[in-house]
């Protein structure tokens, strides 16, 4: 089942505001180096579900940061995929931290993570479906009324097909942006991840991926395994450098579309702070290289 193409103008109003530069993860481990490097970075990210408490050292951290940088938040537990109706209170205690830090942006991914008022501690897969259409729909568009915001949907790591598909992934995508006019959050590694373990094009995802409704990248190391007849399984473990496939994917992404807020994720085994700051860097060179072709195309088409 096909979706329609959207119009570059789908979306009425934008989700984030974040600058297209390099972010990265905040880890309080790291907020003393923060504090005395005064690093030159774009933007940092917060994972919802770790600041949900009142107070404590985590928001007073979190404030601080605040003062000084542009701030993401990315959810990990709505469950936007799920069958059964959001877990209000959680969703309320969203609504609390977007109120009170007041982010550039706002994410969550294409996933769902509860079953039965149990939370499952992780991302599962969706069948592309018009029944899940229909819950993820609704989702979205509960969560944008609670929040009064448009919000970013990441797509996510996959690791199977279900047979009840009707959709691609990425008509999925597009039709929900189509309904809810939220807008998209590009997990580069999570294409990358999702092309090894089942088979396609990493490059021909990204293609076709709605590149006009991006407005956040994400950049990850991952884990690799291998499955039952040894073929490479790689697993979104966030626990390493970006890997230079993901780099060259993240150079080819970034050619489809102007600069855009590029986020490195290390959550697992986490680094030293120079060790990070050092990948986001890296993300700032490739972005400047594209800032700089886009500032040359557009004096080039001028002078025509």
């Amino acid at each position: 089942m096909g979706a329609p193409s959207l119009p570059a103008h789908s979306c009425a109003h934008a989700a984030s505001s974040l600058p297209a530069r390099a972010g990265v993860g905040f880890k309080s481990v790291h907020f003393a180096d923060i504090e005395a490097s005064a690093p030159d970075v774009g933007f940092f990210e917060i994972h919802a579900e770790n600041y949900m408490g009142a107070g404590g050292a985590p928001h007073a951290q979190l404030t601080r940061l605040r003062r000084d940088f542009p701030l993401s938040i990315h959810g990990v537990g709505l469950s936007i995929g799920g069958a059964e109706p959001l877990d209000r209170e959680h969703l309320a205690r969203v609504k609390t931290l977007v109120d009170r830090y007041k982010p550039a942006a706002f994410s969550e991914h294409l996933a769902w993570s509860t079953q039965g008022g149990r939370f499952l501690n992780d991302l599962l897969a969706l069948p592309y479906n018009a029944s899940t259409l229909t819950h993820v729909v609704a989702h979205v568009n509960e969560i944008q009324e609670a929040l009064a915001r448009p919000i970013l949907i990441e797509n996510p790591a996959a690791y199977l097909r279900f047979q009840s598909s009707d959709y691609s992934e990425i008509e999925f995508l597009r039709e929900v942006v189509r309904r809810t006019d939220c807008r998209l959050l590009l997990d580069v590694t999570n294409a990358y991840i999702s092309a090894t373990n089942l088979g396609f094009s990493a490059e021909d995802y990204i293609d076709a991926f709605p590149m006009s409704f991006v407005e956040e990248i994400h950049l990850a190391g991952y884990a690799e395994d291998a499955d039952e007849v040894g073929d490479p399984l790689l697993i979104d473990a966030h626990c390493a450098p970006v890997q230079e496939g993901v780099w060259r994917l993240y150079v080819h992404a970034l050619s489809r579309c102007r600069p855009v807020a590029t986020l490195i994720e290390w959550d697992n085994d986490v680094p030293p702070w120079k060790v990070l700051f050092a990948q986001a860097m890296r993300a700032e060179s490739f972005l400047a290289r594209r800032r700089s072709a886009v500032e040359d195309n557009s004096i080039s088409a001028a002078i025509q």
